[in-house]
């Protein structure tokens, strides 16, 4: 999987037309990393559940299966001063301290407006709407996954893994809202974003021990989604078309599947493969795992934030 990814983004950023990567902005953006940061992510307690390992171990995957909705997030009712994601983390983190974990079934039998009343929404908007019935689906499928492949077990699911993150994101694309695969005219782009990011969760969540220990761990992509392209391009390092400039700064949504889309994720990807490469040669310890965690961080900086980035309306982020 993991091999196929990295071809096949490498193959896109050869042909792309919208996106490109600057090799000046590259080496640019190299020498101003914060490195200490970069190699040292944290489980973020204030946002995650932390509780007995099987508690914490449900919520993870179950955050990770609506860990999506970045395009209708705009829609969302948030909280005040937080972001779409840590929006619908926080709620699940208070459901799973006040009820404790959804249990497989539970999942099965959820309903929309039982999901929007989970993350503290409602189905009045019609966009907001759809996004509930896509992670009342999301849930659907993990809960019937668990039950008919696992016993309804989330910790026999993580041991069919063998300690191996890239078996982990297999087992899980097995899902179709897991299935992060994109077509590029003939040539096919896998991505899995979701389904890669979840062994990077529970080795957060769990310092690396017990259901969070994967030997290939650092062999993981970077977790391609909307806002570590758009840091990326803010740093120099990726360069829109300015049609596609165009469209961003209007709001304009970039549909799922497009030219543009695959491009702007599959050239970031590309370009944090190149990144992490060029810090080893220069003797840095740096995985695209860890790249990501910090890039996606440094997202949450208001001056990120301040300047269009992509949506798309997608269950893959």
């Amino acid at each position: 999987m993991l091999a196929e990814i990295r071809a096949a983004c490498a193959e896109v950023a050869r042909r792309s037309r919208w996106v490109r990567l600057d090799e000046g902005g590259l080496a640019r953006f190299a020498e101003t990393l914060e490195l200490a940061s970069v190699t040292a992510p944290r489980y973020d307690a204030a946002h995650h559940y932390v509780g007995d390992p099987e508690a914490m171990l449900a919520f993870n995957l179950t955050l990770d299966a609506v860990n999506f909705g970045s395009g209708y997030f705009p829609h969302l009712r948030k909280r005040p001063g937080k972001s779409g994601y840590f929006t619908v983390a926080l709620a699940l983190k208070e459901h799973f301290e006040a009820h404790g974990p959804l249990a497989p079934r539970e999942l099965v039998a959820l309903t929309p407006p039982r999901t929007a009343a989970l993350f503290g929404q409602d189905l009045g908007d019609p966009v907001r709407a759809e996004l509930m019935r896509h992670f009342t689906e999301a849930l659907h499928q993990l809960g019937s996954y668990l039950v008919e492949r696992f016993g309804g077990s989330f910790a026999a699911l993580v041991a069919a893994a063998q300690g191996r993150a890239e078996r982990l994101a297999e087992l899980l694309a097995e899902m179709p809202y897991f299935r992060d695969v994109a077509r590029y005219g003939e040539l096919r782009v896998p991505l899995y974003k979701r389904a890669q990011i979840a062994p990077s969760d529970l080795a957060l969540a769990f310092d690396g021990q017990g259901y969070g220990h994967f030997s290939d761990l650092e062999q993981l992509t970077i977790f391609a989604d909307n806002l570590v392209p758009h840091v990326l391009r803010v740093d120099g390092v990726l360069v829109y078309d300015p049609a596609l400039v165009a469209r961003l700064e209007a709001g304009a949504l970039i549909p799922a599947g497009s030219e543009e889309e695959v491009e702007i994720r599959a050239v970031a990807l590309h370009a944090a493969e190149r990144l992490v490469a060029q810090l080893r040669a220069a003797g840095e310890a740096v995985s695209a795992r860890q790249l990501d965690v910090y890039l996606w961080n440094r997202g949450q900086q208001e001056r990120y934030k301040a300047a269009p980035r992509h949506r798309t309306r997608s269950v893959f982020y």
